[in-house]
C-alpha cells in the first residue's frame, strides 16, 4: 500500500529524484552511452541489445525529422562499432501521431538505410489509438520489400489473437510483451492473471505457426512457461530469444542466459527519459521505496 501511495503521488516528485532513482533503466543521454551499455553486456554476458532513442508522442515535424535523423545515427553508430544489436523505433516520435504519410516516408526512410547496413528494426507497439496504424504501417512496408523489420503484440488487449492472425502470411518476428500503458477494461484484460494467460495463448499461437519470437517478459510464470515450450517442442536456440529491460531483473537475466538462452537486453538512451521512466517505475512498485529513500533520507 505504501508504494502504491509513492507511485500515484510521483507527479508530485521532483524529476531530478525521479531522475536519481531511475537511471539504472537508461544508458545516459548520449549516443554513446548506449554504444557502451551494449558493449559491456554483450562482452560480460554474452546478452544481445536493442537500441531505442527516448522520445514518443511528438507533435510537430520538425522534431519528428529530428528524431528520424537520431535513429540513423544509431544505425551508423551500431555499423560503425559492429556491436550485436538492433534498432528499436517508436511510431508516435517519427510523426504518426501527426501524419500517418508523413510517419510512413519517415519510418521507411530509416528502415531502407537500415537494410542497407544489414541492421534489423523493431517497430516498437505504443497504446490502443495507434495499434492499428502501426501494424498497417508494418504490412505497407512488407509490401513494398523491406523485410528487416520485426513487430510488437501486447498480451493485454484483447485483439491481439486477431492480430497475430492477421501477420501469419508476413511471418513476421514478433515481440510479445504484457503492455504498460494504460487501457480501458473494454479493450483490454485488467487482472495479471487474465493478461497471463492470453501472453500462453498467443505464445502457443505464434510457436504453432513457427514464427520467430521475442519472448519479453519479467514475470516468473511466463518465464517459466516459455521454458517448458521450448523443452517440449525442441525449439532450436535460433528460433527464439527472452528479452529483457536494462535495469530489470539483472539476475534472472544471467540464470537465463546462463542456461544457453539467447536473450535480448532494450537499452533506452537520450535526455527524453521521464515519461519511460515513469512508466518502469509504475510497472515495478517496488522501487517507489527508493524514492522515498531519495526524498527523505540523506546519505
Amino acid at each position: 500500500m505504501f508504494n502504491q501511495l509513492i507511485i500515484k503521488t510521483m507527479p508530485l516528485v521532483p524529476k531530478g529524484i525521479i531522475h536519481q532513482v531511475a537511471k539504472k533503466y537508461i544508458a545516459g543521454d548520449e549516443l554513446s552511452d548506449a554504444v557502451r551499455v551494449t558493449k559491456e553486456l554483450y562482452e560480460e554476458s554474452g546478452a544481445w541489445t536493442t537500441v531505442d532513442v527516448l522520445g514518443e508522442f511528438v507533435t510537430n515535424k520538425e522534431r519528428a525529422i529530428h528524431e528520424m535523423e537520431e535513429s540513423k545515427k544509431v544505425l551508423d553508430a551500431i555499423h560503425k562499432n559492429q556491436i550485436h544489436t538492433y534498432l528499436s523505433i517508436k511510431p508516435t516520435s517519427l510523426g504518426l501521431g501527426i501524419d500517418e504519410n508523413f510517419a510512413f516516408d519517415n519510418i521507411s526512410s530509416v528502415i531502407k538505410k537500415a537494410a542497407e547496413l544489414n541492421i534489423f528494426v523493431r517497430i516498437d507497439m505504443e497504446n490502443s489509438p495507434y495499434t492499428s496504424k502501426t501494424l498497417e504501417l508494418y504490412k505497407k512496408l512488407r509490401a513494398e520489400g523491406l523485410n528487416n523489420l520485426g513487430v510488437v503484440i501486447q498480451a493485454y488487449l484483447f485483439r491481439s489473437e486477431d492480430d497475430i492472425k492477421s501477420l501469419l502470411s508476413y511471418k513476421p518476428s514478433i515481440r510479445l510483451c504484457k503492455g504498460i500503458y494504460r487501457e480501458l477494461p473494454e479493450i483490454a484484460f485488467q487482472t495479471k492473471e487474465d493478461v497471463r494467460n492470453n501472453y500462453k495463448k498467443l505464445l502457443r499461437l505464434i510457436l504453432d505457426n513457427g514464427l520467430y519470437v521475442g519472448i519479453a517478459t519479467h514475470d516468473d510464470p511466463l518465464i517459466d512457461y516459455a521454458r517448458e515450450m521450448i523443452s517440449q517442442r525442441k525449439l532450436n536456440t535460433e528460433d527464439y530469444e527472452f528479452q529483457m529491460l536494462l535495469g530489470v531483473r539483472d539476475e534472472k537475466r544471467k540464470e537465463i542466459l546462463a542456461e544457453g538462452h539467447h536473450l535480448r537486453v532494450y537499452v533506452p538512451f537520450g535526455k527524453d527519459w521521464y515519461g519511460y521512466s515513469t512508466r518502469r517505475l509504475k510497472e515495478n512498485p517496488n522501487m517507489a521505496g527508493m524514492i522515498f529513500k531519495a526524498i527523505f533520507i540523506k546519505n
